[in-house]
């Protein structure tokens, strides 16, 4: 499957809370991992994954092995920010999702650049198994 590049990608708002921030009213640089997750896990619904679904009936998984993050700038408590979701690679067992976070909207300041890599997984055996193409197609394209 090839990437295209020129795909926008998925958008996911989030408001910084109190909890979220250090003693500075900072966002404490673990929770950006946790932004990250959710964006991540809300593409993939709406491209129609049902991750429940997956693990439960088709006994299937993806995993994180690989995490990156270069932090920009601070998000702060009460931010409104915007964490993004791309496919920008995919090879047999594995796909590489590029994640920025961004102060407002994709036209705000970048915050975060970073991006995972996840295995797809028998659930059973936790073995690689070949990545489906069609999970990351658009069911509305």
């Amino acid at each position: 499957m090839t990437v295209d590049e020129n795909v926008k990608p998925f958008e996911w708002p989030i408001r910084v809370y109190y909890e979220d921030t250090d003693a500075q009213g900072v966002v404490y640089y673990a929770n950006y991992f946790r932004y990250m997750e959710r964006a991540r896990t809300e593409w993939l619904r709406s491209l129609g994954v049902d991750q429940l679904q997956l693990l439960n009936d088709e006994r299937r998984m993806f995993v994180v092995t690989e995490t990156k993050a270069e932090f920009v700038a601070p998000a702060k408590f009460n931010d409104e920010i915007v964490v993004t979701a791309h496919l920008a690679g995919m090879a047999r067992a594995t796909f590489d999702i590029e994640q920025n976070i961004y102060l407002n909207s994709l036209q705000g300041a970048l915050l975060l650049r970073g991006g995972v890599k996840a295995a797809f997984l028998n659930a059973d055996t936790l073995r690689p198994m070949r990545v489906p193409a069609s999970i990351f197609e658009d069911p509305e394209s």
